[in-house]
C-alpha cells in the first residue's frame, strides 16, 4: 500500500506547485479520485477552478474533455448522437464528450436544467443511452463540474437530483497575498512547453489498482455508527440541539452516508492507515454533506453558512 500512497502524494505535490495557495481543495480533489466519485466545484470566476482539473487530468495521463456550458446547449451536445454516413449509407454512433476519463464540465450552471440533467445517467450508471441503445463509458469516468454562485446573474441552480449525485462540493476561495504572489511569479516564468514535456505521475491502471485498495481499509462498526448519527442528524436536528433544529430545514439522504464512508476510507488510505478514525470522517464531512442539506430561513437570514452549521453538527454529534 505504502508505494501506491507515496505516488498519491507525490500527485498532490505535483498539483501543489502550479495551484498555489489551495492545498485543501487539491486533497479532496484527490479524495473523490480514489473514492470514485463526482465533484462539484464551486467558486467566484478566475480562482484556478478549470486549472486544476486540468493539472489534476494531466498529473494522471488520463483523457480529459471539456464542455463550456451555455444556455443554448442541447443534451445531444454532450451524450452525442447517430449520425448518417453518405459513404455507407448507415447510421452510426458519434460519441460526444462524455466518453473520457475526466469531464469537465465548466459552469455547469449556466445551462438549463434539461441539458445539466443529461450527465444524469452517465454519472449515476456510467454509460449513455441513445436510440435506446446503451454505450458504457470508461471504467474511470470523473465529472469535475465548475460552479459559480447561483446568485450571479445568468445562472440556474442545480435540480436537487443531478447535486445528490456529486459525491462532494469543493469551494475554492481567494488565495492569501502570500500565494498570490508566488502565483504571479510562477506564471510569468511558466513556458507553454514544460507543462506539454512534463511526465505524468499516475497511469489510469494505477488508479483503478488504488481504488481497489481503498475498498479494503477497515471500517468498523463504531465508525458506522458514527456516520449514520451524523446524517441522521441532519434529518432530525432537534434530537440533538435545538439550536441545530432551527438551522437545518431539509436533511441528507442515504447517499450522504454512502459518500461519507467512501471518502472517510480514501482519506485514511492517504493517511498511510489500513483503518478508519473517527478524525478520517470529520475531515471530509464538510464536503461530503454542504451540498446535502438545506437551511432555514432563519439560518440564511442570520448569514450563518452551511460550513457553520456542519460544524455545529459534528459538535452536537458524539463519536462512539
Amino acid at each position: 500500500m505504502h508505494a501506491f500512497t507515496s505516488k498519491f502524494e507525490a500527485l498532490q505535490d505535483r498539483i501543489n506547485q502550479q495551484i498555489l495557495g489551495q492545498e485543501q481543495v487539491v486533497k479532496q480533489l484527490v479524495i473523490a479520485l480514489l473514492a470514485n466519485g463526482h465533484v462539484l466545484i464551486q467558486g467566484l470566476p478566475g480562482l484556478a477552478k478549470t486549472r486544476a482539473v486540468n493539472e489534476m487530468a494531466n498529473e494522471v495521463n488520463a483523457k480529459l474533455n471539456r464542455i463550456q456550458f451555455t444556455p443554448d446547449m442541447l443534451p445531444a451536445d454532450i451524450t452525442g448522437s447517430e449520425v448518417y454516413s453518405n459513404q455507407t449509407q448507415s447510421i452510426s454512433f458519434k460519441p460526444g464528450p462524455v466518453f473520457s476519463h475526466f469531464l469537465l464540465a465548466d459552469e455547469i450552471n449556466r445551462a438549463p436544467a434539461k441539458v445539466q440533467s443529461a450527465l444524469l445517467e452517465s454519472m449515476a450508471e456510467g454509460q449513455v443511452s441513445v436510440a435506446g441503445i446503451s454505450h458504457p463509458l470508461p471504467e474511470l469516468f470523473m465529472v469535475l463540474a465548475t460552479q459559480n454562485p447561483i446568485e450571479q446573474e445568468g445562472t440556474y441552480p442545480l435540480p436537487e437530483a443531478q447535486m445528490d449525485r456529486f459525491l462532494m462540493q469543493i469551494l475554492i476561495d481567494y488565495p492569501d497575498k502570500d500565494a498570490e504572489m508566488s502565483m504571479l511569479k510562477l506564471l510569468r516564468n511558466q513556458q507553454s512547453s514544460e507543462a506539454s514535456t512534463r511526465a505524468a505521475t499516475l497511469t489510469v491502471e494505477e488508479v483503478l489498482c488504488a481504488r481497489k485498495q481503498v475498498d479494503e481499509v477497515f471500517v468498523n462498526d463504531n465508525i458506522d455508527q458514527y456516520i449514520v448519527d451524523l446524517v441522521d442528524a441532519t434529518r432530525q436536528p432537534k434530537k440533538y440541539s435545538d439550536e441545530l433544529g432551527t438551522f437545518i430545514e431539509l436533511g441528507a439522504s442515504p447517499r450522504a452516508s454512502i459518500a461519507l464512508d467512501r471518502c472517510a476510507r480514501a482519506y485514511a488510505w492517504l493517511s498511510g492507515r489500513d483503518f478508519v478514525a473517527p478524525e478520517d470522517v470529520k475531515a471530509v464531512c464538510h464536503g461530503v454533506l454542504r451540498h446535502r442539506i438545506v437551511l432555514s430561513f432563519s439560518c440564511i437570514n442570520q448569514n450563518i453558512s452551511t460550513d457553520a452549521v456542519i460544524d455545529k453538527l459534528l459538535d452536537c454529534v458524539a463519536h462512539v
